[in-house]
């Protein structure tokens, strides 16, 4: 038992919130305590690199409120750090991963994620609540005529697994991040195939049989998650 009750294979409460912001498709998703804001904007061009191609782009940018932890935050207002360069990347791969640009044509759809609060897991709360931003985005341009074919290849989410005490546990707050012997980050596909995996040994090596574990705690995380898009989505 976890110090808030939960078993080893089971998720924070989550609570998915569209429709947050009145311009523009958006999502406010939590995870537990951690929230965050996504948002997806769209504009009929592209960067230079695509102009003529008849591609489309998708990216993705990351912040967090100073107040979004208990000791406030600076305000990155001049120059990104490492950290939000890397996780706003991840995003953008994992979101690329499942759409195909083409049938996007020549625009670009920006997913913006802005941490209100974080308890760990920013970074796959926002690829979570990113795809369903997106994936609203998609529809408002079906339905308004402006795509004739839908671009998304599938369902996208993300989620934390780690080893805290010898033990693999799943979606990991900020309390059991910090003490983590392993901690990794998984993004799928719904069809059961891995966008990309990080993980590392922050006080410990793993095994292979671990690894496994790890690996199936986050199916099993990541396939809860596809069902709450699908509710939200098709509300």
């Amino acid at each position: 038992m976890r110090h808030d009750g939960r078993q080893k294979n089971q998720l924070r409460e989550i609570a998915i919130n569209t429709d947050f912001l009145s311009n523009v498709p958006s999502v406010l998703i939590s995870m537990g305590n951690t929230r965050v804001l996504c948002a997806a904007t769209v504009v009929e061009s592209v960067p230079p690199f695509l102009v003529g191609s008849g591609k489309g782009w998708l990216t993705a940018e990351y912040s967090m409120l100073p107040a979004a932890t208990p000791s406030r935050n600076r305000r990155e207002r001049f120059k990104i750090s490492g950290r939000t360069q890397e996780i706003q990347r991840l995003i953008g791969r994992s979101l690329r991963a499942i759409i195909d640009l083409h049938k996007l044509g020549e625009r670009t759809i920006t997913i913006d994620c802005d941490v209100i609060e974080a308890d760990g897991g920013t970074r796959t709360a926002s690829i979570t609540g990113g795809y369903i931003a997106l994936a609203l985005a998609i529809q408002k341009f079906m339905k308004n005529g402006i795509l004739k074919a839908n671009p998304l290849k599938g369902k996208c989410a993300a989620i934390s697994v780690g080893i805290v005490n010898g033990k693999p546990i799943l979606d990991l707050c900020y309390r059991e991040d910090v003490k983590a012997d392993v901690d990794m980050n998984v993004v799928m596909m719904d069809n059961n195939k891995f966008i990309e995996i990080q993980g590392t040994g922050e006080e410990s090596v793993f095994s292979y049989n671990q690894l496994q574990e790890m690996l199936s705690l986050a199916q099993k995380g990541i396939n809860e998650l596809f069902e709450n898009q699908e509710k939200t989505l098709t509300k």
